[in-house]
This record gives C-alpha cells, sequence and structure tokens, in this order.
C-alpha cells in the first residue's frame, strides 16, 4: 500500500443559493465553494470540500503545492503546512467574515478554513485504503444516527429581477405565517422536530411573534432563535424574557464575549454561539466569564474533524454543551460533519445544516435526512462518490462568472435589490 500523495486538485465552484435573508442582507443567487480532491501513488482519490472565495482559493493552491510526496496519513503535518502558507494581512484587515459571521477575519481563521478541506480529503483517502469508514480513524462512533435541525430563514420568493438565480419551490417567507408554513415543509420533507430560525432580520417583536408562532404550530418542539449578534444586551435580555418559556437556547443574540456574558448573567436562557468562540484561543474568556452555555462547533472554522473533537473535549471538561453550526454547504461536508458527529460523546443537541436547502449537489446520491436525522456510513472513507459531470458544471458556472460572485458578499446581493443598502451596523435594534 502506498499512501504517498501524487496529486492534488481544487475545483472551485458556483452553487446555488435561495434568497435567504440575514442581518447583512441576502445570500447571494450562487455561493463560491471549494472542492479538494486528493490522490495517493495507488490510485485512492479522497474529497473535501470548503469555501471558494478567492482569499481561500490563493491559500488552497500554494498549500496544495506543499502536499506533493507527503504520505495521506500525515494529518498533523497539514497544521505545519498551514504555518508555511503566507497570508496576504493587508487584504483581511479589520474584516468581518460575512459568509461565516465569525467576527473579524485573521490570518489563522483563513488557514484553519483552508486546513479543514484538505483534512476531510485526506481522512476519506486514507479511509478507503484501509477499508474503514472516516469515524473509526476517529476513534469510533458512538451513535448510528445524528439528529439535525430545521434550519428557518427569513426568504423571499426569488432573487431580484434581473439576477441570475435558480427557481426555488419555497416560497416567501417573511411574517410568522410564512416562517411557520416553511417549518411545516421541512418536517414533511424531512421529518425534522426541532426548528432554529435565523433572526436579526425584522425588528425584536417581529421575530418574537414568528417563535411564539412555531411554539403554537409545534408544542414541545425544541426551538432556537439566531439572529447573529444583532441586538443589544438589552434587546436580547428583553428577547430572552419574552421567549424564555420556549427557547432551547438563544443563539449570539448580542456580539461579542463581554455582551454575552452581560446577557448570559441577566437570563436563564443558555446562550449559544459560533461567533464569539471559534478557536481555541477564544475559550478561556468566554468560559471563565459564562458567556455561553453551548458552543456550535464547525469543521470548516476549527481546521477539521480532529480538532472538533479537541474542542468537544475541552466543553466537556468545562460542562458546555456542543452541537454544530452550518453555513451554506454540500453533501462531502455533510458527510464530514455526520461522521465527527457520531463520535462525540457530549453532542446533546440536534446539529444545524443548511443542506436541505441547497439543490445542488457534486455527490452522485444526495445524503437524505430520515426524522431529522443522518445515518451515520460505514462505508469506507466517507462513503461518498463525485460526481464528475455535476462537477464540471458547476465549475464552468465558476468559470463563466465575471467575478461579481466568486466572493460572497450578503451586502452587495442585497443592494440589488435595494441600491441603498448598507450593511446596518451593530447593534441592529
Amino acid at each position: 500500500m502506498n499512501l504517498a500523495i501524487t496529486d492534488v486538485r481544487l475545483t472551485p465552484i458556483l452553487v446555488a443559493d435561495p434568497p435567504l435573508l440575514n442581518t447583512q442582507g441576502v445570500h447571494q443567487p450562487y455561493t463560491p465553494r471549494l472542492i479538494v480532491e486528493v490522490e495517493t501513488a495507488d490510485g485512492v482519490v479522497g474529497v473535501g470540500e470548503t469555501y471558494g472565495d478567492t482569499k481561500y482559493l490563493e491559500l488552497a493552491r500554494p498549500f496544495a503545492r506543499r502536499l506533493i510526496g507527503r504520505p495521506v496519513s500525515d494529518l498533523n503535518g497539514l497544521f505545519t503546512i498551514a504555518d508555511q502558507v503566507a497570508v496576504d494581512s493587508s487584504r483581511i484587515s479589520g474584516q468581518v467574515d460575512v459568509g461565516g459571521l465569525r467576527g473579524v477575519q485573521t490570518a489563522d481563521k483563513l488557514r484553519l478554513s483552508v486546513l479543514s478541506g484538505f483534512e476531510v480529503a485526506c481522512l476519506d483517502a486514507l479511509g478507503t485504503s484501509l477499508g474503514l469508514p472516516v469515524h473509526a480513524l476517529l476513534g469510533g462512533k458512538v451513535r448510528d444516527t445524528v439528529e439535525y435541525s430545521a434550519y428557518l430563514f427569513y426568504k423571499w420568493a426569488a432573487h431580484p429581477e434581473g439576477a441570475p438565480g435558480e427557481a426555488d419551490d419555497w416560497g416567501a417567507a417573511t411574517d410568522p405565517a410564512g416562517v411557520v408554513a416553511q417549518a411545516r415543509r421541512f418536517t414533511e420533507r424531512y421529518g425534522f422536530t426541532s426548528f432554529k430560525l435565523k433572526g436579526g432580520v425584522f425588528p425584536p417583536d417581529e421575530e418574537i411573534a414568528a417563535v411564539r408562532a412555531l411554539a403554537a404550530a409545534f408544542p414541545g418542539h425544541p426551538l432556537r432563535l439566531d439572529p447573529n449578534g444583532a441586538w443589544s444586551v438589552a434587546t436580547s435580555l428583553r428577547v430572552a424574557k419574552e421567549l424564555g418559556d420556549v427557547l432551547e437556547y438563544l443563539e449570539d443574540p448580542a456580539l461579542g464575549t463581554p455582551a454575552m456574558a452581560e446577557v448570559a448573567a441577566a437570563t436563564g436562557v443558555p446562550l449559544a454561539t459560533n461567533m464569539c468562540v471559534t478557536t481555541f484561543a477564544e475559550i478561556q474568556e468566554a468560559f471563565t466569564r459564562g458567556a455561553v452555555q453551548v458552543v456550535l462547533s464547525d469543521h470548516h472554522y476549527w481546521g477539521g474533524l480532529r480538532n472538533t473533537q479537541q474542542l468537544a473535549a475541552v466543553c466537556r471538561t468545562f460542562g458546555v454543551g456542543v452541537s454544530m453550526h452550518s453555513n451554506t454547504h454540500l453533501g462531502i461536508s455533510l458527510a464530514a460533519m455526520t461522521h465527527v458527529a457520531s463520535t462525540v460523546p457530549n453532542l446533546h443537541h440536534a446539529c444545524d445544516s443548511h443542506y436541505p436547502w441547497q439543490s445542488e449537489d457534486v455527490l452522485t446520491e444526495r445524503l437524505t435526512f430520515d426524522a431529522g436525522k443522518v445515518t451515520v456510513s460505514d462505508a469506507p472513507g466517507l462513503g461518498v462518490e463525485l460526481d464528475r459531470d455535476r462537477l464540471a458544471f458547476l465549475h464552468r458556472r465558476w468559470l463563466d462568472d465575471d467575478g461579481t460572485l466568486r466572493d460572497r458578499d450578503d451586502a452587495a446581493a442585497m443592494r440589488v435589490a435595494d441600491p441603498h443598502w448598507v450593511t446596518p451596523s451593530v447593534p441592529r435594534w
């Protein structure tokens, strides 16, 4: 068996995204993703997926060159390679990560997001070579299925007239009735039993009404609300008081650890985050100040599946809950999320996933939800197969783009409908 990496292929793509609203604007008609393939001397190919914006591509290319000749099993060596890849700090200085909404961008955050795609590809190739599923390489699964939550969004019926985009059959959801109708479709199609609403779009009283409507329509079901740090401490506390009897947790109501700590100290509603704790360096302040009670991991943020396990262990040590955050992603990432989630003992909350919103994929067969859960694959590697025709089609879309859509920008997408739109300052309310 020869595990040496002989080839690395990077394929940037643009995938259709519905007009989902958030506090920064609206999802653009197509979002960039990067598909990573590593091939060993034995001809085994492993696949990974991560962000495809220009700044990630610029790091992925030199990273890929440094992989050639290294064993696919050298997972720790990926971090050494990441440290060797230079980042043009002038391009990210002071910028906020718009797509992931995880605070100010840093060189290390970019490196970890790029590394994550390569680590998953290497694990997929290694597992395939050894005849073992990825979860076995991570120590073995502790559950056979992983539960996911319906990810509800305020949504337009279609992208603005004149903008590109693909039609969808979800319809609009801009009021409580629309949100409940959307939730019902999620339950009918995928069997989800918990619900998360992306907030920060409308004034808090309107979003309180939407959550109340969900609670009435789905009594006893876990509910979450995530305004992406759009509220002041006072507003956060008011919403927590109004919804404290129905929320499983309130996610990132206020921006930053100090504000979250202030909210947490004055309410009994658990606070979750994927914004103020996205690196190991941010854990100490957040945990010692009691700012968060649930960390929403994301292997794209944290540098892969093994780092996700390390995060879960730290959370367990401090008595902090753990679940998973999701950004726009395809089936490769959902498979990776499911494998690592199956190995985490202290995963007590359903994970997030955008996957039901994505009408396009690069796999020969889409992953499926049954009763809101994904079955953990026991096939070698990730247990997925790349559809090269679909990959080529989505790459051609990327090649044909004039550069407008190659970097996700929700505010720019909103300006197509409202030329005067400016990303709101925080707190918005």
